[in-house]
């Protein structure tokens, strides 16, 4: 298999052990995996590289998930991951994509100006998504069957996005004024968003197979937090720390991935929020290896190997660093490897691979 010793090696799922590492029971006795997800570019480069859909025939009409089970558990994913069904329409461009792995249709950004709702007009007009309608857990109920027992799923996709949409819907530089000029209509979004993702949750958590959730929101850039705390505690924490007390009640950890400068607010996320683990690391705003002895004491810390890393990095410094932050993060559980953010698709395929071998490796 290439020169990818670990990767060739067998692979057993074991999903109690992922959720027992997530909640800190313990040193695991191998290396977990995760990723918020992979680019499809990156995804099928693996799946032709290990012939990984021999069998599949491609006018099955399940043939998209069965790809999707047989790459996670190639990769040492413990787990599939499956969002559900809450689409939000919002403004956005896009630009030719300059990646080795282009996306034909090229990348596209977020209007940052301007959003949908600018108004309590539009506010009444907008199409907001039903959480209660059947399509929300379609995909959700075929994984329930099909997933294979030693795999869990994790919610992810569709809820637990309450800044992001914020901003999204009126767009960032709107929503900052709205904070002075309008702030009733920014209440008014931000408790329509909440109350939606809640119901959203309780439909998820009645899925048995679902482990974990996962709610991703970015709020921070390089040094500090996008909205100020106070707004962020007002407008969008207290929707996660309902979102987290359903999947507590429910005996399920709940998970954040928000990239940025977090430190304004890590505490209420840990304290007040009660979130079991915190995703995205980027080395220019703190290195995992060193958030092990702080607020790692509290979380777990989900991925780490920053995508500028991987992106630049040769295979034997790759190694060294999977192995460095291993020898930090494993001890006493609360730590998953996997990239700083996501397997963007131009992170080189090669490098990627490297992290999960090296990490199939470490131990064994």
């Amino acid at each position: 298999m290439d020169c990818y010793e670990g990767l060739a090696r067998l692979f057993k799922p074991d999903w109690e052990a992922l959720v027992a590492t997530i909640l800190r029971q313990g040193t695991p006795y191998r290396v977990h995996h995760i990723e918020l997800f992979q680019d499809p570019e990156i995804s099928d480069a693996i799946a032709g590289r290990f012939d990984l859909l021999k069998g599949l025939a491609a006018g099955d009409p399940d043939y998209a998930r069965k790809k999707r089970i047989a790459i996670h558990r190639f990769c040492g994913f413990d787990y599939v991951t499956v969002s559900v069904g809450l689409e939000m329409p919002v403004f956005r461009q896009a630009v030719a994509d300059t990646a080795a792995l282009r996306r034909p249709a090229g990348r596209r950004f977020q209007d940052e100006r301007h959003g949908p709702i600018q108004s309590w007009a539009e506010f009444e007009t907008y199409p907001w998504p039903d959480p209660a309608a059947p399509d929300v857990t379609r995909e959700l109920e075929w994984y329930q069957v099909h997933t294979p027992d030693d795999m869990c799923l994790i919610a992810q996709g569709g809820f637990g996005h309450l800044c992001e949409h914020l901003t999204w819907l009126m767009g960032t530089e709107s929503f900052c004024y709205a904070l002075y000029d309008q702030r009733d209509l920014v209440q008014a979004i931000a408790d329509r968003l909440i109350r939606q993702d809640l119901v959203a949750m309780q439909r998820i958590l009645e899925f048995d197979r679902v482990k974990i959730t996962w709610g991703s929101d970015d709020m921070g850039y390089k040094t500090g937090v996008l909205v100020a705390p106070d707004d962020l505690r007002a407008f969008v924490l207290a929707g996660h720390r309902q979102l987290a007390a359903l999947s507590h009640a429910a005996g399920r950890p709940y998970l954040l991935h928000s990239c940025g400068n977090l430190a304004e607010i890590m505490d209420d996320l840990t304290d007040a929020v009660q979130i079991d683990g915190k995703h995205s690391f980027e080395d220019t705003i703190e290195d995992v290896r060193e958030v092990k002895q702080t607020y790692g004491k509290k979380i777990a810390l989900l991925g780490g190997l920053d995508v500028d890393f991987l992106c630049r990095a040769d295979e034997q410094t790759i190694r060294q660093r999977v192995r460095d932050t291993l020898d930090v993060c494993q001890p006493g559980g609360g730590y998953c490897l996997g990239t700083g953010n996501t397997v963007a698709n131009y992170i080189p395929v090669d490098n990627y691979l490297t992290m999960l071998d090296e990490g199939r490796l470490y131990g064994a």
